[in-house]
């Protein structure tokens, strides 16, 4: 039988945005709830157990909303909660999301690649063992970008201070001969554009939301979750912070200018 409730995705602020607008291109007809706690971004210079804190509200939250599955479209989030979060709740799906290691390892020609990141997802176990389990002959050159999450979070993302910022994290990177570009963080696609004009075409950028797009479609199959396929709506938005900041982000980042966005505080 067709399952049509909604599909929970959280970030830390409009991230995770980059990771709905893959699902909702695999997936149309799948209902979705998303939640950004403005309040407390950005989430990488936090310590872990505030983050897991968070990631605990949001999930209750999304599981009054009558979520069948959680995507927690937030790296710093899945560093800190991933694990904790699916003991909590075992008969609950959750589609977490890794750093992007493997493939940026498959396709690379020089040996070297490029890991930009924020601090808690930089320090966490879950890097660590990507790197260990995919990256052990490969150079890694890891940056952390706080700065590069504010962009997206100001909707600066195609400024002269913008581009300057870009540049200032990336030369390094650049320097070192790196071929391809993980991005260790869902605000960052949404500075791709900046990230191709600074490093050329030869240096591939992979960006993991449309694998995570792709998990959550075989996780729904796997647990017979889908919605009929005439179930479309369109998605419901909170914001623990200014629900009207969020509303115009979206329409920027990912063109729904129509957005319902909703003041939901943390509990």
């Amino acid at each position: 039988m067709p399952d049509p409730r909604p599909i929970g995705l959280f970030d830390s602020g409009v991230g995770g945005l980059s990771v709905l607008r893959e699902v909702r291109r695999l997936l149309p007809n799948e209902p979705l709830i998303y939640y950004a706690d403005e309040g407390h971004v950005p989430y990488g210079p936090r310590n872990r157990d505030e983050i897991r804190g968070f990631a605990f509200s949001i999930a209750r939250f999304l599981i009054r909303q009558r979520c069948k599955l959680l995507v927690i479209a937030c790296n710093a989030a899945n560093a800190a909660a991933l694990h904790a979060l699916r003991t909590m709740y075992p008969d609950l799906p959750i589609v977490g999301m890794e750093p992007a290691i493997k493939p940026a390892v498959e396709a690379t020609r020089t040996g070297v690649i490029g890991v930009i990141t924020t601090q808690v997802t930089y320090q966490g176990e879950l890097f660590a063992s990507v790197i260990d389990r995919f990256a052990q002959h490969i150079r890694v050159e890891t940056q952390i970008c706080p700065d590069l999450v504010l962009l997206a979070e100001r909707g600066a993302l195609d400024t002269p201070d913008s581009r300057a910022i870009v540049a200032h994290y990336l030369a390094p990177l650049r320097t070192a001969g790196i071929d391809q570009l993980v991005l260790g963080c869902t605000h960052f696609p949404f500075l791709i554009p900046q990230f191709r004009d600074y490093l050329g075409d030869g240096v591939g950028i992979i960006d993991p939301a449309p694998a995570v797009a792709r998990q959550v479609a075989r996780v729904l199959t796997a647990h017979d979750l889908s919605a009929a396929d005439a179930s479309h709506t369109p998605p419901i938005y909170y914001s623990s912070g200014d629900p009207e900041h969020l509303r115009v982000l979206i329409g920027q980042l990912i063109g729904d200018h129509d957005a319902q966005v909703h003041a939901a505080p943390l509990s």
